[in-house]
């Protein structure tokens, strides 16, 4: 197993898109998030599992699970979601890649002798320092290219445009409190409707559209904290799919780890014909 199993620091939207890819192609995956994961396209993250004990992602099940009981999940066809937020679980499973997935914009500890292959996702990381590859996470023309040499476009502080809407379909909380609502992903909401409250303070729809994703409930949040998100378009079958940047770095995952598993392997063997 451990020749193939890959581990993917992170289990939101975009590190399930990854996951759906790499599992698809015949990999063994494995994901870690916190205890507490604050993820918003709740539909289509793994990461729901931490809470609900599975979460099926694209006919994918994903079970919350203790690092002893990996090998099992793995061999019932499921990805293993481990809480392991001091991200100790590298160390332990001595993976052949690993793809930090977590999208914090910095590097919050992945290091290249954690794995034969290393990938960060996004910006905060630099390829041939720090990580093998870095992909592309910046909506556009480059979305998902593999990065052998630098770093991936910094990031703006501005969410990609949807439907014409970019910083308006983002929800954010208007105080720091504990986030309460009993509305559902999928939903079509007015601009003005009420969302949630945090405490006592009414969380309102920014624009007019699809509640594609939200916060789970009872969490606690800081002010100015994204909470939900609203899709102007109005797909509502798009809020239980992957997304399609979510799948176009999920091929850029795949990409890399298969490009520089060959290079390796060309390396490799050209030492052994020098060493004839």
């Amino acid at each position: 197993m451990k020749q193939q199993l890959i581990l993917i620091k992170g289990a939101g939207d975009m590190a399930s898109g990854i996951a759906c890819r790499l599992f698809h192609s015949g990999f063994s995956v494995v994901m870690t998030d916190l205890a507490a994961p604050t993820v918003i396209r709740r539909t289509v993250s793994f990461a729901q599992a931490v809470f609900e004990g599975s979460m099926t992602v694209e006919g994918i099940r994903g079970r919350l699970a203790v690092l002893s009981e990996i090998e099992k999940v793995i061999r019932a066809g499921e990805i293993p979601v481990v809480v392991d937020p001091d991200g100790a679980a590298a160390a332990l499973l001595k993976p052949w890649a690993v793809v930090d997935a977590i999208l914090a914009k910095k590097n919050l500890g992945t290091e290249r002798m954690q794995a034969e292959i290393v990938i960060g996702v996004g910006p905060g990381f630099t390829a041939g320092e720090d990580v093998d590859a870095v992909i592309e996470t910046k909506r556009g023309h480059y979305l998902g290219q593999v990065i052998l040499e630098g770093s991936a476009i910094p990031n703006t502080g501005i969410p990609g445009e949807v439907g014409g809407y970019t910083i308006e379909r983002v929800i954010r909380s208007p105080r720091a409190g504990v986030f309460k609502s009993d509305r559902k992903i999928g939903a079509l909401v007015q601009a003005g409707d009420v969302l949630g409250w945090v405490d006592e303070e009414p969380v309102l729809a920014t624009i007019s559209g699809v509640l594609r994703g939200l916060l789970q409930d009872g969490l606690s949040v800081p002010a100015d904290f994204k909470i939900g998100d609203i899709d102007p378009r109005c797909a509502v079958e798009h809020c239980f799919t992957v997304s399609d940047k979510a799948r176009a770095i999920g091929g850029g995952v795949l990409e890399a780890l298969l490009r520089l598993a060959r290079e390796k392997r060309t390396k490799n063997w050209g030492v052994k014909q020098d060493g004839r």
